[in-house]
């Protein structure tokens, strides 16, 4: 009795093996409409940017477990519930937090490592290669995390989907301008033709050109950032201060309808400015 095993590279590619490769499904249903569609929205790109792997759903519950353990923490070491209700919603926030810094960084790297690949990618178009074989070079020669997204195009590719079609959404996956002009470019280029190298040159160049106009940017900006972020902490540190003095300070302001009607009107306008805070320093980090 004989036994055949298959090899898989003799399986002819096909864009329904691309399936296997099917993202996490989102919780925004694209409604621009609509506010929370907005913020869900917002929601699944940093989970898909940051690079961490865990799906939408992993994150609210690791949320939930952290507002939980600050909040019984809270309540035992103060039994306010005023205390218990602001460590609920810094263990919420905190990862949040922290998974916006993680994509900060990676997008940072990113961005670093994006011409020096277009400039492989250029030398490799000029021995000859076609376009899928350059790509497929570079993903092997780019490391984490800007060859992670190469690779992910590549595999695409290996599965029968096109160039144009395994890189289309590495602009969302990054969050960065930059591969969105690289994707545009060589869609263009598989689509009409033309001098492919004499393009990622000048590409590279541009894109060279661009970071350093930012860096200077953000030099430009550190102080004002610094305050803003300043302005965020300064009150939690103080109601913090006011907690740890007086465990029943807040207990005392809030039985006063005044007391309560500013301390409600204080936090509401604080909600309202970090939201704008943090909407303005997320969108200077994109480049």
């Amino acid at each position: 009795m004989s036994t055949e095993v298959l090899n898989p590279t003799k399986i002819k590619p096909s864009k329904e093996f691309a399936g296997i490769l099917k993202d996490t499904e989102p919780y925004a249903h694209g409604d621009p409409d609509d506010l929370a569609d907005r913020l869900n929205g917002w929601f699944d790109q940093l989970m898909l940017q940051s690079g961490i792997g865990l799906s939408p759903s992993m994150m609210l519950a690791l949320c939930a477990c952290t507002a939980m353990a600050l909040a019984g923490f809270a309540f035992v070491m103060q039994e306010s519930l005023i205390a218990t209700a602001m460590g609920a919603l810094v263990g919420f926030v905190a990862p949040v937090a922290i998974v916006t810094i993680i994509r900060s960084r990676r997008q940072s790297k990113m961005t670093e490592q994006l011409p020096p690949a277009i400039d492989e990618l250029a030398r490799a178009a000029r021995t000859g290669r076609s376009l899928e074989n350059c790509l497929k070079m570079v993903a092997d020669d780019t490391p984490a995390p800007l060859g992670d997204e190469f690779k992910l195009a590549a595999r695409k590719m290996d599965m029968g989907l096109s160039v144009t079609d395994s890189i289309r959404d590495m602009p969302a996956r990054t969050g960065l301008v930059s591969t969105s002009v690289l994707t545009t470019a060589l869609a263009v280029h598989e689509q009409t033709g033309g001098d492919l190298v004499h393009v990622l040159e000048r590409l590279s160049r541009t894109l060279r050109d661009r970071s350093q106009f930012v860096g200077r940017l953000k030099a430009a900006t550190a102080a004002s950032k610094g305050t803003a972020l300043l302005m965020l902490i300064l009150p939690i540190a103080v109601i913090a201060f006011f907690m740890w003095r007086d465990p029943n300070y807040f207990n005392d302001l809030l039985d006063s309808r005044w007391g309560f009607r500013a301390t409600m009107a204080a936090l509401f306008l604080q909600l309202i400015g970090s939201f704008f805070v943090l909407r303005i320093l997320t969108r200077s980090q994109k480049a």
